[in-house]
């Protein structure tokens, strides 16, 4: 994939690497707040950072696929727009939880809706294989 499809792998990359970010600063409330492992509630800032981690781990499992369904079908250009928006509306859905969880709708949509036109995309291209 990564040969055929440059900007979308390093999309796709980057999407991991915004997990990994956020996995370590859950990391790193646990230690500020004082919030041992395995436990999963504590100061409400951790829990508003363990909350963002847990929400992309979830969003990965759609986005992940989309992403491999899409860029056969659309290529790289377009994949890699919606994957960049995806990566993009997980740092404000981050941003927007951490301050007020009230104020995550703008990050979630940029995520949710990127996500769907990718795996629509990768379906369209199925159904039209099959037609």
């Amino acid at each position: 994939m990564a040969s055929q499809y440059p900007l979308t792998t390093l999309m796709l990359v980057t999407g991991l690497l915004i997990y990994f970010g956020l996995s370590v600063i859950v990391g790193q409330a646990r230690a500020r707040w004082n919030v041992p492992a395995p436990q999963t509630s504590g100061h409400p800032e951790f829990e508003k950072r363990y909350r963002v981690q847990m929400n992309t781990l979830e969003q990965l499992a759609f986005f992940v696929p989309g992403v491999i369904l899409c860029a056969p079908v659309e290529g790289d250009v377009f994949t890699a727009s919606f994957a960049a928006i995806w990566c993009v509306g997980r740092i404000l859905f981050a941003l927007g939880y951490y301050r007020d969880p009230a104020k995550r709708s703008l990050g979630f949509v940029l995520t949710l809706l990127p996500g769907l036109v990718m795996v629509l995309a990768g379906a369209h291209g199925a159904i039209a294989a099959l037609i």
